[in-house]
């Protein structure tokens, strides 16, 4: 078997064979296949795409190529939430808790962020004490007890993927397809969950910027976990503007302890609530999706979701008093209203340029290396559709330094579209998939 036939077959528009997928990737991660033969051959993807067997074969050997891990330990059908990434999204804080209250038990593993703010382990360590480091046995162990746990990643999951998206970076074949949902796929595998629910963003501020698009990443999706035999459910969401109100690691700690006291936005609440019916419902925790939102409904209005997060908030060793007292979390130096220039109507609020005063901030990552200020962010005062007079605060900024503060002002209020007529509503969520559906 040669690395030359396989490219010259996919180029060709042909499917790969278990055995040659295997040559490929294994070939690849041991130095043995160059990175031009591999850079020629993501392209011949790129352009002929794959079948679905071939994408669900391909994502398990990325999966298999290092680490995984095995929670078969821990009791019940353990169901992983992923986003896709937006502006805003801080969906598995309230998730990860929520659920947990109501019985399904939530163990997963997260990342840090690269780009406009920290990842879910990120915004964790903003809390005093927080420890986002657990050896396997103390993580199963934690969930069995509480129900509820989330660790950075430990080992080396999926290097095969890490190697390959490395390569499509710069050889412009990060939009395929099949290369996406592999990668997302094989990652979510290789943390060992029972079953997905999948978040797809699509909009201004994320990566699919058309609903068709995101579709067709959500089913693909939907397709490798289902062949995979692994329960599988996708919800094409919008991400034209910020989901919730906050933009910043410690900023949005606060903002889920506000949305489980039944104080945060309205549209973080109602994704956060669709997201775990789904979640309970492939638990098999409830019989339909009515039950299921009842179930979290009377969790948050009865405060368990919120007694849930300081249980696991204590097993991981932080401070549980930062849901009486937010002045527990890191502080910025600095705060600074962006006002509107005149009257009228949010029409837009552009969570890239958000995203991008935010990173001049320092919330987020520029490279893996860099260190982020925790304190730092941006909290939104108003949302698309909303009025406002001239010299209304649109948000407030908080900065640790004065000069990456007048950028972020400068920048932040490009954020903001004002005129005359209130622009019509979007959904929230746009479609549901389901192993049927594909």
């Amino acid at each position: 078997m040669h690395a030359v036939e396989l490219i010259q077959k996919k180029r060709d528009g042909k499917r790969l064979s278990l055995e040659e997928l295997k040559f490929l990737v294994h070939g690849y991660v041991q130095g043995q296949i160059p990175d031009y033969q591999m850079a020629a051959w993501t392209m011949a993807v790129f352009f002929q795409g794959m079948e679905p067997e071939e994408i669900t074969d391909l994502t398990l050997l990325m999966a298999g190529s290092g680490d995984t891990l095995d929670l078969s330990a821990i009791h019940g059908v353990k169901v992983d939430k992923h986003s896709t990434g937006g502006v805003g999204d801080t969906t598995t804080l309230v998730l990860a808790p929520l659920v947990a209250s109501v019985g399904v038990p939530v163990a997963k593993m997260s990342g840090r962020g690269l780009g406009h703010t920290g990842g879910t382990i990120d915004k964790l360590e903003s809390i005093p004490g927080f420890q986002t480091s657990l050896t396997p046995q103390e993580f199963i162990s934690q969930v069995n007890r509480i129900g509820v746990g989330v660790v950075g990643q430990t080992g080396e999951l999926a290097p095969a993927d890490k190697l390959l998206y490395a390569l499509r970076d710069v050889t412009a074949t990060v939009e395929s397809i099949p290369l996406i949902a592999s990668s997302i796929m094989s990652k979510k595998i290789a943390a060992g969950a029972d079953g997905f629910v999948l978040d797809v963003k699509v909009g201004r501020g994320a990566f699919m910027k058309q609903e068709a698009e995101a579709v067709r990443l959500a089913e693909t999706m939907v397709q490798i976990g289902t062949l995979a035999e692994r329960a599988t459910v996708a919800l094409v969401t919008d991400m034209n503007q910020p989901l919730g109100r906050c933009i910043g690691n410690a900023l949005e700690v606060k903002e889920a302890i506000l949305t489980l006291k039944g104080q945060g936005p309205a549209n973080l609440t109602e994704l956060c609530l669709q997201l775990g019916t789904e979640m309970l419902l492939m638990a098999g925790a409830c019989s339909d999706a009515g039950e299921a939102r009842r179930k979290l409904e009377d969790s948050l209005q009865q405060g368990r979701a919120l007694a849930k997060f300081r249980e696991w908030v204590e097993a991981q060793g932080g401070d549980p008093q930062i849901t009486e007292d937010l002045s527990l979390l890191p502080q910025a130096k600095f705060r600074q209203s962006l006002a509107a220039l005149k009257a009228g109507y949010v029409q837009e609020v552009d969570p890239l340029a958000l995203g991008a005063a935010a990173m001049h901030l320092g919330a987020g990552r520029e490279t893996k290396d860099s260190v982020i200020d925790l304190a730092v962010g941006i909290e939104l005062k108003v949302g698309e559709g909303d009025y406002v007079g001239e010299g209304s605060v649109l948000a407030e900024i908080y900065a640790n330094d004065q000069q990456r503060l007048t950028e972020a002002l400068q920048t932040g209020l490009g954020a903001f579209r004002i005129g005359d007529e209130k622009p019509p509503a979007r959904p929230l969520v746009y479609r549901k998939i389901t192993a049927e559906d594909v």
